[in-house]
């Protein structure tokens, strides 16, 4: 990871790129601009599907390019942009024109493989790029990483728990990490038997105990997958052995990670479970910048708890640390399957511990077929990733039957 320090603090605003701006992490990105005109300037919106967000987005913030990712929503953009003199675009070509603007700052908050190659062409260009998006390490660690160091890019974790990690973590005295320790909130699930869990529904999914987040990571914060897939960004970010990463639950979500050195001593970083905490970070480094967060109150809070997470109850996140003990093509493998296995959970297809069973059935089918190699290009990340949907695909079918 590329960490080139700036000293000033910039006279005229920064401009940014938002990846995914009406998304959770977008638009919290958004409400700290909001805060601070003075210091940031948007020139660059995409999202998916909702246009009228967007477009209101783009209006407010004084966009000059603004890109909605199904081309079939191309006019309703042009329309609701129409007289504001914002340039508006459709389709995964203008997602990458979007994040090859000349801008200071990437916010790369697309979620899923879908965020992989427009969060690249960031990179590939140099970008000071703010990776909210895990999938494109695990999908693509090396190349990704590879197109980083080439361009001589900035890479700013924004997950809370990777840009906890990231404030703790000397790196200086890297060599004396023992170990990095990521905190699980465990889910609203976490004291669920299976039976009741296979019963669960997508609402119940998704209403996280502590965190506002989209549908797709709240599902896989319940499975643990997140904390799975965050195990692997972790591995590729800070350049440690995967015998040094651990995870942890604690329920209260106050603690976000620790690294653990040598000498005994355990750095944490703390804040409420605020992802404007983590976001606000990346957007002001080098220098910090105020956001609304809710204060800690320790002593209203009492107490910290902690306990080791169940493999047995949560299979996801067994799979997931299997997968990076394998490497190769098994982290894009595994990503692929367990996007379509949320997807037919969320359209009520299948039951929530089908996702985990279709996650393993696909990465062993795969095995089969002697799908073992790392990618070594995006062209190869792309092709494994139709791959592993294809296969989980079609296991949604059989167990729809």
């Amino acid at each position: 990871m590329s960490i080139a320090v700036e000293t000033r603090r910039a006279r005229e605003p920064k401009s940014i790129c938002v990846l995914g701006s009406t998304g959770s992490v977008g638009t919290s990105t958004l409400d700290l601009v909001s805060r601070d005109r003075d210091r940031f300037q948007i020139d660059a919106l995409t999202a998916n599907s909702n246009v009228a967000l967007l477009a209101q987005q783009a209006r407010d913030f004084g966009a000059r390019f603004a890109v909605v990712a199904n081309p079939d929503k191309y006019q309703d953009l042009k329309d609701a942009l129409s007289g504001s003199g914002i340039e508006a675009a459709a389709g995964a070509q203008a997602l990458n024109e979007a994040a090859d603007r000349d801008t200071d700052f990437v916010m790369g908050a697309i979620v899923g493989a879908a965020g992989l190659e427009p969060t690249l062409t960031a990179a590939k260009r140099g970008a000071c790029v703010a990776l909210a998006n895990k999938e494109c390490l695990v999908s693509a660690g090396t190349v990704f990483l590879e197109a980083v160091k080439k361009a001589g890019a900035t890479l700013l974790p924004v997950d809370s728990e990777h840009n906890a990690i990231f404030q703790v973590l000397e790196t200086e005295n890297q060599d004396e990490v023992e170990k990095i320790i990521l905190t699980a909130s465990g889910g609203p699930f976490r004291t669920w038997d299976k039976a009741r869990m296979q019963a669960a529904t997508p609402a119940e999914a998704v209403a996280h105990p502590n965190w506002s987040m989209g549908a797709k990571i709240s599902v896989d914060s319940a499975t643990l997958m997140n904390k799975g897939l965050e195990v692997i960004e972790a591995f590729y970010l800070f350049g440690v052995e995967t015998s040094q990463l651990e995870v942890i639950v604690h329920p209260q979500s106050v603690i976000h990670s620790m690294v653990a050195y040598t000498d005994g001593s355990v750095l944490a970083q703390l804040g409420s479970p605020d992802m404007r905490t983590p976001i606000a970070h990346t957007m002001a480094w080098p220098e910090r910048m105020a956001a609304p967060s809710p204060r800690l109150d320790l002593a209203e809070i009492a107490q910290l708890t902690f306990e080791a997470p169940d493999l047995e109850r949560f299979p996801a996140l067994r799979l997931a640390l299997a997968a990076l003990q394998t490497g190769g093509a098994a982290p894009t493998l595994l990503n692929a399957a367990n996007e379509v296995g949320v997807a037919a959970f969320l359209g009520e297809e299948i039951g929530f511990l089908d996702i985990a069973a279709i996650v393993e059935e696909t990465m062993s089918r795969a095995l089969a077929q002697g799908l073992e190699a790392a990618p070594a290009n995006l062209d190869d990340v792309l092709n494994l990733d139709r791959t592993g949907r294809a296969i989980a695909t079609e296991l949604v079918t059989a167990h729809r039957t």
